[in-house]
């Protein structure tokens, strides 16, 4: 009998693979999405992906989808949100939370550390890895993907709304992760043998944001861009 749990959907490449990699090893059944949502923006938090095109991938999976809604953006407002559903989910007899991380370790402490509090256990099938491979047998799998955010303290505008593809792999830059684990870009993705139907959007406008920091609890934006991200708006097209 398949184990139940509950998948950590961020819409990237990185979700869609780890997904293709459940369906295909069939130890569980994965029986809700779970995305955070920026309240204030409806938007797939960090991604900046709207809320209507993560309706759409969630269709074309064909997975019931649980929302986890943050307006302040703090960790505490999400630790707080996040138990209440899946204390929800536990109650229905679901024990896993599977993520597609794949080497950041504190992020996988911090994980597991807030999943005990609730009693649940957590997934990461795509630990350790080889990122370069991963991104090689995505590509080579059929997936589709595009740039949604990059951060400029690694790569520049040009780099935001762009296909991931052999090519985009060949010319990033050497520090760069090929599947951008260290925050360097995430992405939406699109199509692949996970989706029944390939999701229609348009490329809108580029979109900088630079960090806000704090000094002498005053509002400043730092001089230099170097520490911000480039968002590409996705448009739904039907």
């Amino acid at each position: 009998m398949k184990k139940k749990a509950i998948f950590c959907w961020s819409g990237g490449k990185d979700s869609s693979y780890c997904l293709h990699k459940i369906f295909q090893e069939g130890e569980y059944d994965v029986c809700y999405l779970l995305t955070t949502i920026s309240a204030q923006f409806n938007r797939i938090s960090m991604h900046g992906v709207r809320e209507d095109l993560l309706e759409k991938q969630v269709a074309e999976l064909g997975i019931p989808l649980l929302k986890v809604c943050v307006s302040q953006g703090t960790n505490e407002e999400y630790e707080k949100q996040m138990e209440a559903v899946l204390l929800k989910a536990k109650a229905e007899g679901i024990e896993h939370v599977i993520f597609g991380d794949i080497f950041l370790e504190d992020l996988r402490v911090y994980r597991e550390n807030n999943l005990a509090k609730v009693g649940m256990t957590g997934v990461f099938p795509l630990w350790k890895i080889n990122t370069k491979e991963l991104i090689s047998d995505f590509i080579a799998k059929g997936f589709k993907t595009i740039t949604c955010c990059i951060n400029d303290e690694h790569l520049n505008e040009q780099w935001v709304g762009r296909e991931i593809d052999a090519a985009f792999v060949n010319e990033l830059p050497e520090a760069v992760d090929p599947c951008g684990e260290n925050g360097e870009f995430h992405t939406f993705c699109y199509s692949g043998p996970i989706y029944k139907n390939e999701i229609k959007f348009s490329v809108g406008e580029k979109v900088y944001k630079p960090l806000v920091v704090k000094t002498d609890d005053v509002c400043a934006v730092p001089e230099s861009k170097t520490k911000g991200f480039w968002f590409c708006d996705l448009l739904v097209k039907d």
